[in-house]
């Protein structure tokens, strides 16, 4: 069984064989598979119920949401080409204390809508504390109380991201996707490493230059080889940081 804290490439399930990184949807057909009372089981039901979310989009959200809640707590979530959303209601859900969550994303999925209202019917507590803004990032005002999160934010809109959440003294997180070498800067380690790697690190130096304390981390690599996961909190908010 898989569990929150065990993601295997794939698990055989009553001779069924289950891979977490497929784009496969999730359906009334899978939920079976989440059986016990855990947090995580009762999101991946809701999904299921809802039936138009890729269970590697369900992974990736949990193991993105949880790694960030154990850094940052409260706030404003801000979700940037957040899709359907699900990052967002978990972030919410994994700390109460969040106000709100925003999911920015020029083209919102149609079917956001009814994760939501299954998200919803299974956690009260979350009506008309998510809410969709169809248009770029760049129109949203953020604050530094907010919590700027990304999962798979393609090529440079990653950088992009960090930018607009360094200017604003928020806290980030990222998620990198589709590294592009053309708009990306990998700076000068790419002769050693793989370009992909050399542009992440380069992002995680200049966060740390331009003043914030800065965790590297990964979520497994069963669920996304592109699993680097970048977080960063303005040096000046972390009392207990020594330079």
């Amino acid at each position: 069984m898989l569990t929150r804290d065990n993601v295997s490439p794939s698990s055989t399930i009553e001779g069924v064989e289950f891979d977490v990184s497929s784009k496969s949807r999730l359906t009334n057909y899978d939920v079976g598979r989440f059986p016990t009372d855990s947090l995580f089981d009762r999101i991946a039901r809701a999904v299921c119920a809802a039936g138009c979310l890729p269970r590697k989009e369900l992974y990736e959200a949990w193991e993105v949401a949880r790694r960030v809640r154990r850094r940052f707590r409260g706030g404003r979530v801000v979700d940037v080409a957040g899709g359907h959303g699900l990052l967002a209601h978990v972030m919410l859900l994994l700390d109460d204390s969040s106000p709100e969550a925003i999911v920015v994303d020029p083209a919102v999925p149609p079917s956001a809508g009814a994760l939501s209202e299954q998200l919803v019917a299974a956690w009260p507590r979350l009506a008309d504390r998510v809410r969709w803004m169809s248009q770029p990032v760049d129109t949203v005002v953020l604050t530094e109380d907010d919590v700027v999160v990304s999962s798979h934010a393609c090529g440079s809109l990653s950088d992009h991201i960090l930018d607009r959440a360094v200017s604003a003294a928020a806290r980030v997180a990222v998620l990198p996707c589709c590294h592009d070498v053309d708009s990306c800067d990998a700076g000068a380690l790419a002769g050693w490493v793989d370009a992909a790697l050399a542009i992440d690190l380069q992002r995680a130096c200049t966060l740390e230059r331009r003043g914030y304390r800065v965790w590297t981390q990964t979520i497994p690599a069963a669920i996304t080889p592109k699993n680097r996961l970048l977080l960063g909190v303005r040096r000046s908010d972390v009392p207990s940081f020594r330079s």
